[in-house]
């Protein structure tokens, strides 16, 4: 008796023709097909074997930049204030040694410019911190470790002269102070060390 025979009581009945068998338990996924329910995916990783390097800036990192774009704009205003007082400065104090009989008018002209030079100096040192403070802040999203840095010692300067000039009496520096340390902090963090040596592909 035949497979195929009508009669056969272990074969296929009739008008029911077998149908081909779907792969079910024990059957291994093909190549290429994405896993179902129950089969989450790996976490990303780098092609180094480490946690996956991060594809945006992180918030301690963007506050970082914020706080030096804000540094950097005060002290440029500063600076260009301090140059144009400088004249103001040596008018007002050419007059005032003028009065002074024990002091020749030609003294008093040497001594004004030479203290119009010197804030002019001081002008240009404050206007050159303030293009270091924007410049790094703006390689921030492209630059690699040297921008960090960059902006980790720039925060320890702003950090050191804002401490002697609170031994002057400049309650202000309490400010500047503050977001020298934080600049230190979000930079040398582990986040900012991340997003500094990120590889680039």
């Amino acid at each position: 008796m035949s497979y195929g025979d009508p009669n056969n009581p272990y074969g296929a009945p009739q008008g029911h023709p077998q149908q081909p068998q779907q792969p079910g338990y024990g059957y291994p996924q093909q190549q290429g097909q994405a896993p179902g329910y129950g089969y989450p995916q790996a976490p990303p990783v780098s092609p180094y074997g480490g946690p996956a390097a991060p594809t945006t800036m992180p918030g301690s990192v963007k506050a970082a930049r914020v706080m030096m774009f804000v540094l950097g704009g005060f002290q440029a205003l500063g600076g260009v204030l301090m140059m144009v007082a400088s004249s103001m400065f040596a008018d007002a104090f050419e007059d005032a040694v003028s009065s002074d009989a024990s002091v020749s008018s030609q003294d008093a002209d040497t001594i004004a410019n030479v203290g119009a030079g010197v804030i002019i100096v001081l002008g240009v040192i404050v206007l050159a911190f303030a293009f270091w403070a924007i410049f790094t802040g703006v390689k921030f999203s492209t630059g690699r470790g040297g921008v960090r840095v960059s902006a980790i010692v720039y925060g320890s300067v702003v950090t050191l002269f804002s401490v002697l000039s609170l031994f002057g009496a400049n309650v202000f520096a309490l400010f500047s102070l503050a977001v020298g340390i934080l600049i230190i902090v979000f930079c040398a963090g582990k986040q900012g060390s991340a997003w500094f040596n990120r590889p680039r592909y």
